[in-house]
């Protein structure tokens, strides 16, 4: 008689599209794989993941793996198509192969029918199910950083700083736990992946939780609806960002010749800190029309020079 340590799993590997060397890793595909670990966990059954190394370089690969070390092979979400799935039936040949979470588009395809069992989400003549996605473990709310950089502003010559000040920020925003969401400043009515308005501009803006550019404009429509900036003026010896920040008595500002990790760490955790009442302040004074600006002094310019 077969007894439960007969029948379960000795080692399971999970494995799905995240786990080709030429596959993606979709925010999707994670969480499903989130979901089955959670499942896995609870029932007290050992597992392995294996990842793309393209995407995780320093996580367990496929040339790291020995089949013989797993009983059971388990591919999470994505469709099941293709020689990749079906080189695992090869390479996996002595293990229990289950597919969990996926679409089957092709039911005799090789790909499909190379498991023992399939769970699908969706598949010809079945009902669909939710999405692993759908229940996996919540996740916690990471900042979300509106990057607005310009490699213009040529008429700054040999002063500018530019690509050195993009390369430098894009490198220490890589490495941050946070959702980053290219923006431009720049207007287009033709072209949807920008926006055609200020109103459309200013709508996402005040959506982050923080904004960090080497722009002007970067920094006063950020400050103008309230969101934090933390400023950085690509141009040696300092330039219209940095007048602009002080016009604003804005502090979150970094010069292109002091420009590193550390000056970024220190005025990122004060933006998400102090810096976020601190840019409420600032569009209150936007708002009440607190200080001076040059409009102030046009019509007294126009009125002059008509004069003369």
């Amino acid at each position: 008689m077969l007894t439960q340590d007969d029948v379960r799993p000795k080692r399971v590997l999970l494995a799905g599209w995240f786990s080709f060397r030429d596959g993606e890793a979709t925010a999707g595909d994670v969480l499903a794989l989130h979901r089955v670990e959670e499942v896995l966990r609870a029932a007290d059954i050992p597992y392995d993941v294996v990842w793309s190394p393209g995407f995780r370089p320093d996580a367990r690969h496929f040339d790291d793996v020995r089949p013989g070390d797993y009983s059971h092979l388990v591919f999470v979400c994505g469709p099941l198509h293709g020689p990749q799935v079906e080189e695992l039936h090869r390479r996996f040949a002595h293990c229990v192969r289950i597919a969990v979470g996926t679409s089957v588009i092709d039911p005799g395809s090789p790909a499909v029918t190379g498991f023992h069992r399939v769970l699908a989400r969706d598949a010809p003549d079945s009902p669909p199910v939710e999405d692993l996605a759908a229940h996996a473990p919540t996740l916690p709310a990471r900042p979300v950083v509106g990057v607005i950089l310009t490699h213009g502003q040529h008429e700054y010559g040999q002063q500018r700083r530019h690509g050195q000040v993009a390369e430098t920020v894009t490198r220490w925003l890589a490495g941050k736990d946070c959702a980053r969401l290219e923006l431009d400043t720049r207007l287009d009515t033709a072209d949807w992946h920008l926006n055609a308005t200020p109103a459309q501009t200013q709508s996402v803006l005040a959506r982050l939780d923080l904004v960090v550019t080497d722009r002007l404009h970067g920094l006063v429509l950020g400050l103008r609806v309230g969101t934090p900036v933390l400023a950085v003026d690509p141009v040696a010896g300092g330039a219209k960002v940095s007048a602009q920040a002080r016009a604003c008595n804005w502090p979150a500002l970094l010069t292109a010749e002091r420009l590193d990790e550390r000056g970024l760490d220190r005025w990122w955790y004060w933006c998400l800190t102090s810096g976020r009442v601190a840019a409420r302040q600032a569009r209150d004074a936007f708002r009440e029309d607190a200080a001076p600006d040059s409009a102030d002094h046009l019509v007294e310019a126009l009125t002059d020079s008509a004069r003369r």
